[in-house]
């Protein structure tokens, strides 16, 4: 598997692409090109371009979440890519319109518009989509220290109600050094989410994870989390997006951790 981080908060000094707090990764398994989250404007694409990567070759995206800074470039595909046998891959809250602090933090165009140009497959359960990739669904809670938490408001069936992020989900590479987790924000906690890799890959050994963490506070969870790392001896630990730099530099202290930036990429 082959991975370029096309969005990140972060630039690399002297690699000279756009950033904002958001993610996209170009993803290549042997012959299948995917698109993991499509930051918050239309800058993966000019990234995308910069570093030679041809976004109408893509065979499938993938979405992490319904937030804004993972669904905002969506709104660009449609004018930007003509290729209309590309697949869209959600779970069905991923389109609820999400609030937060007053504004509108959900994605920015209809599942309905998006279908007049490209075709959706949206579950809530994991689906194979390439020979070595898994899109692992709704994550359940699989640990005690990662419990669900509200990040504002979204439209249900019942009105406006707390929004538990029920949406978030990563995908995962089965690799022969063993699994390698690729996450948009780990609001189902990123320890759920490996665990859940595990499951459903049926397979125990963590090779590593990139993607963001969403551990801000040097607390227990951080503590626990950082130890479930060291327990499953993860060799290629890559945090990012939204993690913050107390949380990152705690962690680098027990771990190995390594450094992200827009136009990393991996050979895994």
């Amino acid at each position: 598997m082959k991975l370029t981080v096309l969005v990140d908060n972060n630039t690399f000094i002297d690699e000279y692409y756009l950033g904002e707090p958001a993610v996209s990764y170009y993803i290549e398994d042997e012959n299948t090109k995917i698109l993991f989250d499509t930051g918050y404007s239309d800058i993966f694409i000019k990234n995308a371009n910069k570093m030679n990567i041809d976004l109408e070759n893509i065979d499938k995206i993938v979405i992490s979440h319904g937030h804004n800074d993972h669904t905002g470039g969506l709104k660009h595909l449609p004018k930007n890519i003509k290729n209309k046998n590309i697949e869209i891959i959600a779970h069905p809250r991923c389109f609820d319109k999400k609030y937060c602090r007053g504004g509108y933090i959900g994605t920015p165009i209809s599942k309905e518009e998006l279908e007049k140009k490209f075709k959706l497959n949206i579950k809530s359960k994991s689906i194979e989509i390439s020979k070595n990739i898994v899109y692992l669904g709704e994550i359940p809670n699989m640990n005690d220290f990662e419990d669900r938490y509200t990040v504002g408001t979204c439209e249900s069936i019942n009105g406006i109600v707390d929004d538990y992020v029920k949406d978030d989900s990563a995908i995962v590479y089965k690799s022969e050094k063993g699994l390698f987790i690729i996450t948009g924000c780990s609001h189902s906690g990123i320890c759920n989410i490996i665990e859940y890799a595990k499951k459903v890959c049926n397979e125990e050994k963590i090779y590593g994870v990139i993607g963001g963490f969403h551990l801000f506070d040097c607390n227990e969870k951080l503590n626990k989390t950082i130890q479930y790392f060291k327990e499953n001896e993860l060799k290629e630990i890559y945090p990012c997006h939204c993690i913050s730099l107390n949380a990152k530099i705690k962690m680098g202290k027990e771990l190995k951790i390594k450094e992200v930036g827009v136009g990393l990429k991996l050979d895994i």
